[in-house]
């Protein structure tokens, strides 16, 4: 017996001007949010890249350390041949031995973003959790396209592995952190970690994650808010160049592609169902968990995509970081080394 058809889907126009599949929903106050915010920029395109930019940098709020941490940048060694790598040193003040610590990777889309909108989470974490925060200033796509960005993370993270006695770091509670393209680096450092077998890493924390380059699941064909189709095909094409579309795209670059994920370090996984990266992110959990991988989902219904950044003060919001925060102090517990 044939299945029934599927009942025709329409897309209708939320309050912030966005069309959106409508079997996934805004969270209702996030709407209310978009609704009376500021109006979203233009679609992405390449040629209004340097504006969105700007804007975006623009739109970035400084968050000053506390008392309890203290905040600075250096210059790293960067990759063989290449220029040195600015990073962004977030310490707990109060010395108590050997910390953890995390190689932080910023959002962007791997074409745009700063460390700095890491700032305010990585001193958190700093104050709260004892951790040492590091935030990569990688070059962006396309004028570095792929491997750039990640060599630039790795190096950031062989340094703090290499230094880990000056940093006061624990190289056994050593992991990455990003959201988004730096949800993707985070997943690709843990691949080259494992392959090049130079760092150990203990965790990936992995928010909303760009992981797939080729678009073939359900949600990439979803009209969606805030990150849609045709923003992700930019962020992709700068960042791949010449390897787009074509078959011969490395794991390392779109991790979704990777053949094997046993040996990686525990994961967690956060995505919203109204955003593009909602299967793709769904589909790379349970395959680390197929493949022994500790993993911790969490799948937000109504939060698009950069919720965490862009709405800090809704409901949501405050959940997924309450789930990151506790996932995190377990992984991170222990005595230090």
């Amino acid at each position: 017996m044939s299945a029934p058809p599927s009942p025709e889907v329409r897309t209708a126009e939320t309050p912030g001007g966005a069309v959106v599949d409508p079997r996934w929903q805004l969270d209702p106050e996030i709407a209310g949010l978009m609704a009376t915010g500021a109006p979203p920029p233009p679609a992405l395109t390449v040629e209004n890249l340097p504006e969105r930019r700007a804007r975006l940098l623009a739109d970035l709020v400084a968050v000053l350390p506390g008392a309890d941490v203290s905040q600075e940048d250096r210059w790293v060694p960067g990759p063989s041949g290449a220029p040195g790598v600015a990073v962004r040193l977030h310490r707990p003040l109060e010395a108590r031995g050997l910390r953890p610590a995390i190689v932080a990777a910023h959002g962007g889309g791997y074409v745009m973003g700063s460390s700095a909108a890491e700032d305010g989470r990585l001193n958190r974490w700093c104050a709260g959790l004892g951790v040492v925060g590091v935030s990569v200033e990688y070059r962006l796509a396309p004028e570095t396209a792929y491997p750039g960005a990640l060599e630039d993370c790795y190096a950031a993270l062989r340094w703090v592995d290499a230094h880990a006695g000056e940093l006061g770091v624990d190289r056994g509670r050593l992991g990455v952190f990003g959201p988004s393209a730096g949800g993707g680096l985070a997943a690709s450092l843990a691949l080259l970690a494992r392959d090049r077998g130079e760092v150990q890493l203990a965790f990936q924390l992995l928010a909303f994650p760009m992981l797939d380059d080729r678009g073939q699941t359900p949600s990439t064909g979803r009209e969606v808010p805030v990150w849609p189709r045709s923003a992700n095909e930019v962020g992709w094409q700068a960042y791949l160049g010449a390897l787009y579309g074509t078959p011969d795209v490395p794991p390392t670059a779109a991790p979704a592609r990777a053949e094997d994920l046993a040996g990686l370090p525990p994961a967690f996984v956060c995505v919203g169902t109204a955003d593009i990266f909602c299967d793709e992110d769904i589909a790379y959990a349970q395959r680390l968990i197929q493949r022994g991988v500790p993993t911790e989902l969490h799948v937000y219904p109504g939060a698009p995509h950069g919720f965490l950044g862009m709405f800090p003060t809704s409901a949501v919001a405050r959940r997924c970081e309450a789930d990151m925060d506790t996932w995190l102090a377990a992984v991170v517990a222990g005595p230090p080394a």
